[in-house]
């Protein structure tokens, strides 16, 4: 839905509040430099009529003397107005960027399914620069011109009233084009964006997933497809530029056959003795200045126009709205945080899907210090289940606490802080091993960082990198293996030292090896936490304190590895499907020993 032009007017208004001895500063120059303008026409006149007609030389050279004195002030008020309009731009851009960022970041992340990355980037990038050169320069064309536009018709009366009337009459002849043509403009303008930020999702999904793109020998179907996004967004750009062509030609004409007729009528004045010719000359110029003015600002209503549907992307990311917020009083845990979940009559449906239940009725408590292993086929809710530990997400019915107190009661932050995850594909980010492991706390100092490397098995591979912990990693660490990316981020993990763990099959893509070392790093880190662990191969649950199965959403059973082959169906056929023999596993359960280390 388009935003009227005053409510966009007013939320660029937010941004420039801060500013407003800068914007005093540059209106002051803009002044200045469009009453010297206007005040140098007069010198022109005085130059003609005396200095020309008269032929006096004294009059002459005053004349000049003060055309250059104007012609300084001019230049020293143009490099103000310049200036501090231009720092306005580039200040006011770099907050709009900002308040965007810092509230995009804090979304809930179902807000991200509907909407695409690309997109969002294209808005924060593309748009905040189009409003910045509006703001930069565009805008002050506008007002200085509007001033001049409005100072020239006052001194087109002043000079001759007669001849002022004839450029008066083309005025609604000019106006109206600039605003029906103005809408439409901003229309295409918006639609324009909206194909540019088409492009760059495209663009950056295809670069990301290159290999997937080039194992399948996609190229040459993305190819086609992006040249289908280029072209619609340059047929969207073509319809936009032609309506500002358009506008540009009519107001021109207008302009310029309002202008031919008052010559043609001063003339005749001049012919007849009725006005002399500096006082012509004096009235041209002003007309002159009044019609490049116009123009000027029928070409930059266009751009303010695009501005206007750049600002109205980036307000509707400002007003996205947060549906997983903290509470006005939040609460705190009292004491030392235990790490006791209870999930109590959960159900929750996805926005996507509001009538099927990823979970229901789901009831299970895990003590602190307890490892439970999520079991069941793909789409059962594990996943969906860490999703609202974390708050991600808010049931529709049921609760979830954390030490007795319901997550919804929490501020977020307080609540993800005592909580890390390691997944199946961890995240890596652009940057070195620091930044990496760091991620989880900033704060850490270089010892507390190799620390946390050497508990997870990950110095003896840093060590061996070319800059060793300087080591650049490329874009999604890209020069890592998946061990070693696995290995990055338990030493995150371990470094941020949570009291609740979520383990989403983190060994399950890894060759035994690597294996073998993560399953070593993260013994070391579920000792003394509540751990939960999602989990397909069952070989790895079997040593858990408790194995929960899932199906369809609903917990179906829980118990021990030995017990559940006896007692539930589903776990028991999962096992015959990863197992030759399902008693040979029972009876190897068994006969493990008891303080055999915990491994997933």
């Amino acid at each position: 839905m388009q935003k009227s032009s005053s409510a966009l007017l007013i939320s660029t208004a937010a941004f420039l509040k801060p500013y407003k001895k800068q914007i005093m500063i540059a209106t002051v120059a803009l002044v200045l430099t469009a009453g010297l303008t206007l005040g140098m026409v007069q010198y022109v006149r005085l130059i003609v009529d005396r200095g020309f007609v008269e032929g006096s030389t004294e009059s002459l050279n005053t004349a000049i003397l003060g055309f250059v004195i104007v012609a300084v002030l001019q230049a020293l008020g143009t490099f103000a107005r310049f200036y501090w309009v231009s720092w306005l731009g580039e200040r006011v851009t770099a907050d709009i960027r900002k308040a965007v960022y810092s509230h995009i970041i804090e979304l809930h992340p179902g807000y991200f399914e509907d909407n695409l990355s690309g997109e969002i980037q294209s808005r924060i990038t593309t748009d905040t620069t189009l409003i910045q050169s509006v703001i930069g320069s565009s805008a002050s064309i506008a007002l200085r011109n509007l001033l001049m536009m409005i100072g020239g018709t006052i001194f087109l009366f002043i000079t001759n009233p007669k001849l002022t009337t004839v450029v008066m009459i083309c005025i609604p002849l000019v106006i109206g084009p600039i605003m029906f043509f103005g809408r439409k403009v901003r229309k295409l303008s918006r639609s324009s964006q909206d194909e540019i930020a088409n492009v760059g999702a495209y663009v950056g999904e295809s670069i990301q997933q290159i290999k997937t793109v080039q194992a399948y020998n996609h190229q040459r179907y993305d190819d086609e497809q992006f040249s289908n996004h280029v072209e619609s967004a340059f047929t969207v750009a073509l319809h936009r530029i032609k309506m500002r062509s358009y506008l540009i030609t009519i107001v021109m004409t207008l302009v310029f056959g309002a202008l031919a007729a008052m010559i043609w009528v001063g003339g005749q004045d001049v012919i007849s003795g009725k006005m002399s010719a500096g006082e012509l000359t004096a009235f041209v110029t002003y007309a002159i200045i009044v019609a490049a003015a116009v123009g000027a600002i029928s070409q930059v209503i266009s751009e303010l126009q695009r501005a206007a549907g750049a600002m109205e992307r980036l307000m509707e990311l400002l007003e996205a709205h947060n549906e997983i917020t903290p509470p006005e009083n939040p609460k705190q845990f009292t004491g030392k945080f235990k790490g006791l979940i209870q999930v109590s009559n959960l159900k929750f449906c996805y926005p996507s899907r509001p009538d099927t239940p990823a979970l229901n009725n789901v009831s299970l408590t895990v003590q602190p210090g307890e490892s439970l292993a999520l079991v069941g086929p793909s789409g059962a809710g594990k996943s969906t289940l860490f999703d609202l530990v974390l708050r991600f997400y808010d049931p529709q019915e049921g609760s979830l606490s954390l030490d007795g107190i319901d997550i919804r009661e929490l501020d977020p932050k307080d609540l993800r802080s005592h909580i890390a995850i390691v997944s199946q594909q961890p995240t890596m980010f652009t940057g070195n091993v620091w930044e990496n492991i760091r991620y989880g706390r900033p704060e850490a100092t270089d010892d507390e960082v190799r620390k946390a490397a050497e508990a997870a098995y990950a110095s003896e591979f840093i060590d061996e990198l070319p800059q060793g912990y300087d080591s650049y990693l490329g874009e999604a660490g890209i020069r890592l293996s998946g061990g070693q990316r696995q290995r990055i981020a338990i030493a995150r993990a371990i470094l941020k030292d949570p009291k609740i763990l979520l383990l989403d099959e983190a060994t399950s893509a890894l060759d035994a090896e690597s294996e073998r070392k993560v399953q070593l790093a993260l013994d070391k880190l579920m000792v003394n936490r509540t751990t939960l662990i999602i989990a397909h191969r069952l070989a790895t649950v079997m040593n858990v304190d408790r194995i929960a199965v899932l199906d369809g959403g609903q917990l179906i059973s829980q118990g021990s590895h030995t017990e559940l082959l006896k007692t539930c169906e589903l776990y028991s056929t999962l096992a015959s499907l990863q197992f030759a023999e399902p008693r040979a596993v029972e009876a190897e359960a068994e006969s493990a020993e008891p303080t055999e280390p915990t491994t997933v």
